[in-house]
């Protein structure tokens, strides 16, 4: 059965909103799902009908997204659901079809996601393109290496955090270009940031943020709340939870995370970071980060012609691509990569290829953590000029690793 799929207006906003209630097992305080609404672009929010009955939704968020080398457009997919009457019937498929062309035409050759089941996208050409680490450290084995770098000019300012939300966002908007996966944020998205009601804090605490500054001004900053909790000898065994530590250079960094990690009457740190996370390097006893390995972003090229001509590589590459790609059948088909430290193209031929992947691979790939060797190895990838899949593999490889850091 075919069912048809159009834009939803603002109008029809407790419908979608009831669809996600359904879809995701939740009901949001209606402050909360006022946030929701404010970030949603309804020109971009998709619904599937049966009669009048709203079956389906899907939304987009226009992002200018960090990519290896600079940024791209890059559209958001977010709020994908179906309600439970309505599964197996097709309505994921051509909604998730009829949003990827929207996309398209929209010229953003990038779409991504972060996915709630990790099993569902690949099928809709998405690969696991970034990765997390969460992680608990003891704050009594947190110790920095010695050459740990220090700068005197800086001190450390307690603020509350609404009313220090410029520095916050001139901080950020300094550090976004510098690791692929990063998107900018909107008014709405700070929002939601700083958002601190009750239902917000979750049993741990009020919003608080710590400033690394010199007389220049703002260097960066952590976001984080506070679980306090006592054993039965009235010893603390507080946890903070970090919600974000960003820093314009290694000092500032140093800095914060020391504050975080000395804080009074708090035991455990825990965070979610960048596979890389410098923190990692800063530790003299990194066996302490007891860590635990996650996806993260997902990634899925749209127009694989753009998409490869708009990113950097790390070496030198020329090499004929097969893609597989049943999805957006405009993809399929043979693409001469020739790029270097300089620049990229990426052009059609007929020429007979060196490698056939499957789209996701290349998507898994492209923010510059990618497993194209791992998943030639698997069989998955199939390599028919000897060494090509590793010198795209490099060509493609990036640091600092992919993160885009908040959940959309």
């Amino acid at each position: 059965m075919t069912y048809p799929i159009r834009p939803i207006g603002e109008a029809e906003w407790p419908a979608f909103l009831g669809v996600l209630e359904e879809a995701f097992n939740w009901t949001p305080h209606a402050q909360q799902a006022e946030r929701w609404k404010a970030e949603t672009e309804f020109d971009r929010t998709l619904a599937v009908f049966d009669g009048d009955l709203m079956v389906g939704v899907t939304s987009v968020l226009s992002f200018r997204m960090t990519v290896p080398g600079g940024q791209l457009p890059v559209g958001g997919v977010t709020s994908v659901s179906v309600l439970p009457s309505h599964r197996r019937r097709g309505v994921l498929s051509s909604m998730m079809r009829k949003q990827l062309a929207d996309i398209r035409e929209r010229g953003e050759p990038v779409a991504a996601l972060y996915a709630s089941e990790s099993v569902i996208y690949g099928r809709f050409g998405y690969g696991r393109a970034a990765s997390l680490l969460s992680f608990r450290i003891p704050k009594r084995s947190s110790a920095f290496v010695k050459n740990a770098p220090v700068d005197p000019s800086l001190r450390i300012r307690v603020a509350k955090p609404a009313d220090v939300r410029a520095d916050l966002e001139k901080v950020f908007a300094s550090v976004v270009t510098a690791r692929p996966g990063r998107y900018e944020r909107n008014a709405a998205f700070w929002d939601s940031t700083l958002a601190d009601e009750e239902f917000d804090q979750r049993g741990a605490g009020a919003l608080r943020s710590v400033l690394a500054e010199d007389d220049r001004g703002v260097r960066g900053y952590a976001l984080f709340r506070v679980k306090g909790s006592w054993d039965d000898n009235d010893l603390p065994t507080g946890e903070l939870q970090l919600h974000e530590l960003e820093a314009t250079d290694p000092a500032a960094y140093a800095l914060l995370w020391r504050s975080v990690l000395d804080r009074d009457l708090i035991t455990t740190v825990r965070a979610a970071r960048p596979v890389d996370d410098p923190l990692i390097s800063l530790l003299a006893d990194q066996r302490q980060l007891r860590a635990g390995w996650s996806d993260e972003l997902w990634v899925r090229l749209v127009d694989v012609e753009r998409a490869l001509a708009g990113r950097a590589y790390a070496a030198p590459v020329d090499v004929v691509i097969e893609v597989e790609d049943d999805v957006c059948p405009w993809n399929a088909g043979r693409w001469r990569l020739t790029a270097d430290t300089t620049g990229a193209e990426c052009k059609p031929v007929d020429d007979e290829p060196d490698v056939t992947v499957p789209v996701a691979a290349l998507g898994s790939a492209y923010m510059g953590d990618g497993q194209l060797v791992q998943q030639l190895e698997a069989g998955l990838v199939r390599e028919r000029r000897q060494g090509a899949v590793l010198a795209l593999a490099t060509a493609m490889s990036w640091s600092p690793k992919p993160w885009a850091g908040r959940v959309f």
